[in-house]
């Protein structure tokens, strides 16, 4: 399961990046593009970002983690690049 998970973290955080290209760089040139993309695009993202959640606190009691840790890897899903950085640290 946490195999499944460093995969979803990354996903999660491409998925993030993508979203925020999609909004600062799309809509500005081209309004249409920017709203034919935002569902497909927010869709994944808001599916990946509850796997991620829900993965990290199945895992919290079967991987022992501390509460600190367990802050850490949640808070990094509200970050851009936070979760590749959760993913080199402490899903290795």
């Amino acid at each position: 399961m946490l195999r499944i998970l460093k995969n979803i973290a990354i996903l999660e955080g491409v998925s993030y990046l993508v979203l925020l290209f999609n909004m600062l760089f799309i809509k500005p040139s081209n309004i249409e593009l920017y709203k034919t993309l935002l569902y497909p695009i927010g869709m994944s993202h808001g599916l990946l970002f509850i796997s991620y959640v829900l993965l990290t606190i199945l895992l919290i009691k079967s991987q022992a983690w501390s509460y600190k840790t367990s802050l850490v890897i949640l808070g990094a899903s509200l970050l851009p690049f936070a979760t590749f950085y959760v993913e080199k640290k402490y899903l290795r």
